[in-house]
């Protein structure tokens, strides 16, 4: 399943999620800090890929890396290659599936990070976690929060990576910039979210964690 049956970006909208923004003095680290030391009771948004998953899925994890820039947090992402067996093309944290010598899913998420764009992990202070997301294709994922302090030097793993780059946290942590698609799939129809950025269209199960991020700092 190199690519999807369909192509997202020429779906239309089916609506514009639209809640408030994240207040701009919680897109501060020490506020995260804080709101994942002590967290609010807050229900994750069921996604539809997430509500059927498969059985014995893959245990994975990726890393939300938030960089602390001068202007304000943005959030680094990476675009896949083409040629890839999952998710190929798509915007996506970096991360991967767990393996057996991976202590945690906080470690697989920074030896991957390390392994697809160079990220040292000394650079990551990992602030918490996000609830399991089920992805159509077979993950479960673990979201792993981390700030990330500039400067850093980056490589991208040229098989993995086609592209690396940041956007704003206060543009992702809008709903007025979440849209609601959906596509006729042969198991039925399934809605996603997107949140196009420039050229850029993040969709799929990283808007779906994003959209669960943004909850929770909503909270």
């Amino acid at each position: 399943m190199a690519k999807p049956a369909f192509d997202p970006t020429q779906l239309p909208i089916d609506a514009i999620a639209g809640e408030a923004a994240v207040m701009l003095e919680r897109l501060a680290p020490e506020w995260l800090r804080e709101r994942f030391a002590n967290p609010p009771h807050w229900s994750p948004e069921p996604a539809d890929e997430s509500l059927s998953p498969r059985p014995n899925p893959t245990p994975a994890a990726v890393l939300v890396p938030l960089v602390m820039r001068e202007e304000g947090l943005t959030l680094l992402l990476t675009q896949r290659t083409a040629h890839l067996n999952d998710h190929a093309g798509q915007i996506a944290f970096p991360g991967g599936r767990a393996e057996e010598y991976d202590a945690s899913p906080i470690d697989t998420a920074l030896r991957e990070t390390e392994e697809e764009i160079g990220l040292n992990r000394r650079h990551v202070d990992v602030i918490g976690t996000l609830p399991l997301y089920y992805t159509g294709t077979g993950y479960s994922v673990t979201p792993v929060v981390g700030l990330i302090r500039p400067p850093f030097e980056l490589k991208a793993d040229p098989f993995e990576v086609a592209d690396i780059f940041e956007v704003p946290m206060s543009f992702l942590m809008d709903g007025l910039n979440h849209k609601r698609l959906s596509a006729q799939l042969p198991s039925g129809r399934r809605s996603f979210y997107a949140m196009p950025y420039e050229q850029y269209f993040i969709w799929g199960a990283t808007a779906g964690m994003l959209r669960n991020l943004f909850h929770f700092l909503r909270a």
